[in-house]
């Protein structure tokens, strides 16, 4: 989100927040029949499900962890406020179920039914789904594939079939490629694009109906006309008026998004985003301290490594950055690995003219931190620079991966034949769009965190530390997979540093370790080559770059075996659903 789960990272948990089952037909449509006719879908599995033998050990890979938040920055009057938005955000749970695969309900109804499921249950609400999001989305229980275009488009349909639609059909354009709308089959087995307004009409209506009585709640003017904004949008499909208000939310105590944002779960095309929330509340304290860097994302944008016609910046200036302590999500941001910072919104439009927010879950990353990243680091890296394995480090890094997705192309002019024609990066690079990005994220913040300490706007003491903390990250990251694209991301800067010496590793000791003398160089390459792929939005090229350096190999694989004692990511036990229990009584 650029919700990113490279840090959860973008973006999984039974124990806190158990997931509805949906009393809609599992046949495509949440919010009324006559879509749901449609698109039929094939039943989940069969009689006796199969579960893998290795279901427990996947399970502990994910730690239970409490996800605590400071009681004094929720004052009594905010509380009812934040009950209603809970609410809210779990029905972004039951809508981002069926936009996995339709039948996930019911296959988790079974699961539940079944005491000898138990343990598949509790992976599958990990997951949001019976498909190992860090195993190629093989599945774990059952055997059926996963379609890669999951809920989104007719499971019988391929990229041939709606891409020879829209060239006998080029007026269908915009909805069938739009970000809000799922693609289903006619009764004559022609495709049609539905709004998300109508197909999740139902759920979408107690959404609305849950964020306007948190606005009439609230005493926050710029809040309460963010909700009610967001509310419309879900009842007429239009998102852009609600996310420039969010940008508009002010420094007031809750800072909340809720709705369709990131396209990674649609891998047959990029196109579709999936239903997400993310509650929090501002760290005031934090936040003060790190919007010293916003001033400078000019400076940033001007001196990035790419060619002078290519750095026309047209997203507005205004840059956010807050600091919060998470007190629930819900949806896609909650599959699989948690997010750690959010970069929002993605509309090219809002960027152009509001710029983008970014958002830092401290708790969050203090409990990544302390479970995971230094633990890995003292196996993986060598001893003499486990020092400069740091929080400070590592949420350094963060914040400036974050920023680097509002650095670079944004709208580019593309050549199609003899015409050329505007278009953004996404669209011009498709499925492989999400790879890329998260590859220049992470190089260019790297890049843009020395020309900062450069300029005195970071301290001196974080040189070493981005980077050891960088490479402490990377081996965190990729165990959550190279197939999906913060894995594949992963794998393409870690190769290329690792081919141009940034990176070194010591056969003797089986460690890795960071040249001080070479990184730099090696990031200033690699941030030059993604970026000049995003500037020519080159569909192949990125396929071929991506082909070149995003594999894992053997030699990798037998150093992430030696992580097995350590936890993967976190299952985050928010302690706000016990806490509201208290405010009832």
């Amino acid at each position: 989100m650029r919700n990113r789960k490279r840090w959860l990272a973008p973006m999984v948990l039974l124990v806190l927040a158990p997931l509805v089952p949906l009393a809609a037909s599992l046949h495509g449509c949440v919010g009324g029949d006559k879509p749901a006719l449609r698109n039929p879908q094939p039943e989940p599995g069969s009689a006796t499900m199969q579960v893998v033998k290795d279901i427990k050990q996947r399970i502990a890979r994910f730690a239970p962890t409490r996800i605590d938040f400071d009681d004094s920055l929720l004052t009594p009057e905010l509380r009812p406020v934040v009950a209603k938005l809970v609410e809210a955000a779990k029905v972004m749970d039951e809508i981002f179920l069926v936009q996995a695969d339709p039948g996930n309900p019911k296959l988790r109804s079974r699961l539940a039914a079944d005491p000898a499921m138990a343990d598949a249950l509790t992976y599958f609400d990990i997951m949001f789904g019976p498909w190992d999001r860090r195993q190629h989305h093989e599945p774990f229980v059952g055997t059926r594939k996963r379609f890669p275009g999951a809920g989104f488009y007719p499971p019988d349909m391929t990229k041939k079939e709606l891409q020879d639609h829209l060239r006998a059909h080029p007026q269908d354009k915009a909805a069938f490629t739009g970000y809000f709308t799922v693609i289903r089959r006619r009764p004559d087995r022609s495709l049609e694009a539905i709004p998300y307004s109508v197909f999740y009409r139902d759920k979408l209506a107690r959404a609305a109906r849950l964020l306007r009585e948190a606005a009439n709640l609230s005493s926050d003017a710029r809040l309460q006309r963010y909700l009610r904004s967001r509310a419309k949008a879900f009842e007429t499909n239009d998102y852009r008026p609600s996310d420039m208000d969010w940008m508009d939310l002010g420094d007031g105590a809750v800072e909340v998004v809720i709705g369709p944002y990131e396209v990674y779960e649609d891998s047959l095309f990029g196109y579709k985003a999936s239903f997400t929330a993310f509650l929090n509340l501002r760290d005031k304290k934090y936040s003060e301290r790190l919007q010293k860097i916003a001033p400078h994302m000019g400076f940033l944008q001007a001196s990035l490594p790419m060619a002078p016609e290519d750095k026309e910046h047209s997203r507005g200036g205004k840059i956010p950055i807050v600091v919060v302590e998470e007190l629930f999500t819900a949806g896609d941001t909650k599959a699989g690995v948690q997010t750690l910072a959010f970069n929002l919104p993605n509309d090219e439009v809002v960027r152009r003219k509001k710029g983008f927010k970014l958002v830092l879950l401290k708790n969050v990353a203090q409990a990544k931190f302390k479970k995971i990243l230094l633990p890995i680091a003292k196996v993986m890296m060598a001893p003499d620079q486990i020092q400069h394995v740091t929080f400070d480090g590592f949420f350094t890094d963060t914040l400036m991966h974050e920023s680097a997705h509002g650095l670079g192309p944004g709208m580019i002019t593309v050549r199609r034949g003899t015409r050329a024609v505007k278009t953004d990066v996404n669209k011009a690079l498709k499925e492989l769009y999400s790879t890329i990005e998260e590859a220049k994220a992470d190089i260019v913040g790297l890049y843009c965190s020395h020309l900062l300490i450069d300029k005195g706007v970071l301290p001196a003491r974080l040189q070493k530390q981005v980077y050891a903390s960088y490479l402490a990250g990377f081996f965190r990251s990729v165990r959550f997979g190279a197939s999906e694209a913060h894995g594949r991301a992963n794998m393409i800067s870690f190769n290329y540093l690792l081919g141009r010496g940034g990176i070194a590793f010591d056969r003797a000791t089986n460690k890795y370790r960071v040249d001080f003398d070479k990184i730099r160089g090696a990031v200033k390459a690699l941030a030059r080559d993604l970026l000049e792929i995003e500037a020519r939005g080159d569909y192949h090229e990125a396929k071929a770059f991506i082909e070149k350096h995003g594999k894992m190999s053997a030699e990798m694989e037998a150093a992430l075996g030696r992580l097995t004692g350590i936890p993967v990511d976190i299952r985050p036990q928010y302690t706000i659903l016990q806490k509201m229990k208290s405010w009832n009584k």
